[in-house]
């Protein structure tokens, strides 16, 4: 009896390796029609364009082989009561107990490695080849047993301990998700902003169409003479840089003595929707630059810019750098990108198509939705920010915990058309930044070699937004003195790491040499144990001159309080 079910088993993989190809084939050019939200849909649009998908004969042979191999060691392992599933999703006891639903999640990885073998041996240029493999990634994560009650013995195991309210509460957690209209990550109602997250003491000293401008109070009697100003991403809210009192970087710069300022950035509605890039360097960037001067008195400040933050830092110094003025004593890039030539899994979202698309939608005037954008870097790691969350608020009936990081994730920020589109076409089509005179911002033509400041270049190991190769790459470009750390974990994780917690690592190279590579820095360098906070605090510490007596009061001469930190514009909702 044994060998007919196993032989039946056999030749059920048998059929599925074999029109493995044309279920890949067919689910990647239909995979553009798949609801990953509007935005995501629209992305992937220009992804199917390849009639036909070609494999090496060898590596499709040796793929069948290895595949029926594993098939036929999965049913002995099956038979003998030996088949260990160690994949996240799957651990819960209640899979092991059931032995049809752990045979389920079995094969379902077996076939799951196996799709992703073959997008690997596409015979096509690069790029293609990362479309496809982001393609069967999403389907191997929208389809695996875990998501569907059905299969899922945990949920259902669940469903008959608390007599099926853990059913009711899932679909509770659903209708009140569509009506927020995203996956709730996190228990929302516990924070709100300027309560219990963006605490830091502070008050708006200044703000016009884009930006409100935060200067912070001092934690020392003395402050060092050149003030500080922190650029975030326009395309979040700046409280990341401000969670909670211990993991505060706005609140660590003050505590080391510097005269802290940040921007705070608008969530653009319909009457922001034809502002530009040059709208947002000059009238937002270089004007907070120019009023924390006029606040302070300082020939010069320090200043920071964090992810498209630190892009539209290093624009706007390249467009003062070309004016001839020099107010920005010296910078630090945080996971931030001047050279897009290395972008990552979101380089599978760009072409001519593409940006063609975005341009004649929006290039003139319109938004681009905060949570179209949010729902498409939720899909860049769709297994931990997207299913998860669908199993435990709705199969499982669960409430997220309160989590301040997931909280601000949620938070989501619009941006404007014509902004968005110069965006990409400059930086991740084109890559205009680093080619000089290529781009013009402000009536100015960019060279970033013209950048001859003291630079702090920072980036994280397992950053997926913003490569360590992409962060790095800024070191080939400014003409200053440079200093690059590299940190443990992610996009955010890294940045937000304080001495206090005693975690991770981050890696420097004592020789100061900038070779072209981050692979080659890296045969170089050191890793230290925990933050690299302390190393850049003494660094900054070098470029802030002198101490002088913390100011009593905020703002100066026209520059009046307008309002306490954290301000009106970070509470405005997308």
């Amino acid at each position: 009896m044994k060998e007919d079910v196993q032989e039946l088993w056999l030749q059920s993989a048998k059929n599925f390796q074999q029109t493995m190809v044309e279920s890949m084939t067919k689910a990647f050019e239909s995979f553009q029609n798949i609801d990953l939200g509007e935005a995501s849909a629209k992305l992937m649009t220009p992804v199917v364009q390849h009639p036909k998908i070609k494999f090496s004969p060898e590596k499709l042979q040796a793929l069948q082989h290895q595949y029926m191999r594993e098939a036929g060691d999965l049913w002995a392992d099956s038979v003998q009561g030996k088949l260990t599933v160690t994949d996240r999703r799957f651990a819960d006891a209640a899979w092991a107990e059931n032995s049809v639903a752990n045979f389920t999640a079995a094969a379902y990885l077996l076939n799951a490695k196996t799709l992703i073998q073959l997008a690997d041996a596409v015979e096509t240029d690069a790029k293609t080849r990362a479309r496809i493999r982001f393609a069967v990634e999403q389907i191997n994560a929208a389809t695996a047993p875990s998501n569907f009650m059905a299969l899922n013995a945990e949920a259902q195991r669940k469903a008959i301990e608390t007599q099926g309210k853990s059913i009711a509460q899932g679909i509770q957690n659903m209708l009140h998700d569509i009506q927020q209209g995203h996956v709730s990550m996190t228990d929302e109602s516990v924070f709100e902003v300027g309560k219990n997250v963006a605490t830091t003491e502070g008050a708006v000293v200044f703000e016009n169409e884009l930006i409100q401008l935060i200067e912070y109070k001092p934690l020392t009697e003395k402050v060092h003479e050149k003030p500080f100003l922190l650029v975030p991403p326009s395309i979040n809210k700046f409280y990341i840089l401000d969670l909670q009192p211990e993991n505060s970087l706005i609140r660590y710069a003050v505590a080391q003595g510097h005269r802290t300022f940040v921007v705070s950035w608008r969530n653009p509605d319909a009457s922001l929707a034809k502002a530009t890039w040059d709208d947002f360097i000059e009238n937002a960037v270089i004007k907070a630059i120019k009023v924390t001067q006029e606040i302070t008195g300082a020939k010069s400040i320090n200043a920071l810019g964090f992810c498209v933050g630190g892009t539209m830092l290093g624009t706007a110094l390249a467009v003062l750098a070309a004016r001839g003025e020099k107010p920005v004593a010296s910078a630090t890039f945080l996971t931030a990108m001047l050279d897009f030539a290395d972008t990552g899994v979101l380089d599978v979202f760009i072409d001519e198509g593409f940006v063609k698309y975005r341009e004649q939608e929006m290039g003139k005037g319109g938004l681009m939705k905060g949570k179209d954008l949010a729902s498409t870097f939720s899909f860049l790691r769709p297994n931990e920010l997207v299913w998860n969350y669908v199993v435990g608020n709705y199969l499982k009936g669960e409430s997220p915990p309160p989590f301040d990081l997931l909280y601000w994730n949620s938070d989501s920020t619009n941006l404007p058309g014509p902004f968005y589109a110069w965006y990409l076409r400059n930086t991740y089509l084109e890559n205009n930044l680093t080619k000089p005179g290529k781009a013009t911002v402000c009536g100015e033509k960019i060279d970033l070699s013209l950048i001859d400041i003291p630079v702090y270049i920072y980036g994280s190991r397992e950053d997926h937004i913003v490569p360590i190769g992409g962060a790095y790459a800024s070191t080939q470009y400014l003409s200053g003195k440079k200093r690059f750390v590299m940190g443990a974990s992610g996009h955010i994780a890294g940045v937000i790491n304080p001495p206090a917690k005693g975690k991770r690592s981050h890696w420097i190279r004592e020789d100061g040499k900038l070779p072209k590579t981050v692979d080659e820095w890296l045969g170089g360098a050191t890793e230290h144990k925990g933050s690299w906070w302390t190393d850049w605090s003494n660094w900054l510490a070098d470029q802030a001159g002198t101490e002088i007596a913390a100011p009593k009061t905020y703002g100066k001469g026209k520059y009046k309080v307008i309002e306490p930190a954290p301000g009106r514009y970070v509470k405005a909702k997308a």
